[in-house]
């Protein structure tokens, strides 16, 4: 397994039409506090490890009311005696808006270890990191905050190949990063059987999606868009993160068939 592995798992949160969007939500029905998704990270038939996405409670930075929001990866007892994996990411999402306050990474991955913290001044336009300050566009995201926005998009009448167009901060750079449309399909995971979107994340940089290989997210087609898999090729085979519990949903989830 790399460095930054939990890019594998959801790592989770992208041609032919380009529409523009503003990198700033005005309504969301998609989460709210008390979500949780409970994910088994799975190589071939074996499970690797785990991974959980949740919203534990509302926080408050730079004076603004977010939404804390955590993905955690670690793997199995296993896989600990080959390669030890406990990440943790957390974005705090301003409440209306849906776009970060404030970013951490904290990776082990065997020997290796990083942590990395951003606080965005969305106000001012800048990025206070453990690297410097830097200059930053509008609303711009940090790779998690993308993916909840992402869950925040209306595509039903999207046309497969289209892209939605945001900007992620990372590593005192804005990359671009695009959501691309590749349409509908029926899945089955531990969770339930869903009718899904599917769409891809398209970025150069950020800790979760950077690219180095192909990442497929498929989304319960209904207001909620909850990721319910995550599938990514690498050199020896995929890589698979699929539902297997949820909770604290905002509401009915339409999408699922049984």
């Amino acid at each position: 397994m790399k460095k930054n592995s939990s890019i594998l798992v959801l790592s989770l949160l992208f041609s032919l039409i380009q529409t523009v969007f503003s990198q700033k939500a005005e309504k969301q029905n998609a989460f709210v506090v008390g979500e949780k998704l409970l994910f088994d990270v799975n190589f071939g038939i074996i499970t690797a490890g785990y991974a959980e996405m949740s919203i534990p409670q509302f926080d408050t930075v730079l004076g603004n009311k977010t939404y804390k929001v955590q993905f955690n990866v670690r793997s199995t007892p296993t896989f600990d005696f080959f390669f030890e994996v406990r990440d943790r990411y957390e974005t705090y999402l301003d409440a209306d808006g849906i776009f970060p306050w404030r970013f951490e990474q904290h990776i082990k991955e065997g020997k290796f270890t990083k942590d990395y913290s951003a606080i965005f001044d969305q106000k001012n336009h800048m990025a206070k990191t453990d690297e410097g300050d830097f200059s930053i566009a509008p609303f711009v995201h940090d790779i998690m905050s993308a993916f909840y926005y992402a869950r925040t998009i209306d595509y039903s009448k999207f046309k497969i190949g289209q892209r939605v167009p945001l900007q992620n901060f990372f590593k005192g750079k804005v990359n671009p990063l695009e959501i691309k449309y590749l349409g509908k399909q029926k899945i089955t995971v531990d969770a339930g059987t869903f009718n899904c979107i599917i769409v891809e994340p398209l970025v150069k940089e950020g800790g979760l999606f950077k690219s180095e290989g192909r990442i497929l997210i498929w989304l319960s087609d209904d207001e909620r868009k909850i990721p319910v898999k995550v599938n990514t090729k690498v050199i020896i085979g995929s890589i698979d993160a699929e539902l297997k519990e949820y909770s604290g949903i905002n509401g009915l989830l339409n999408a699922k068939i049984k």
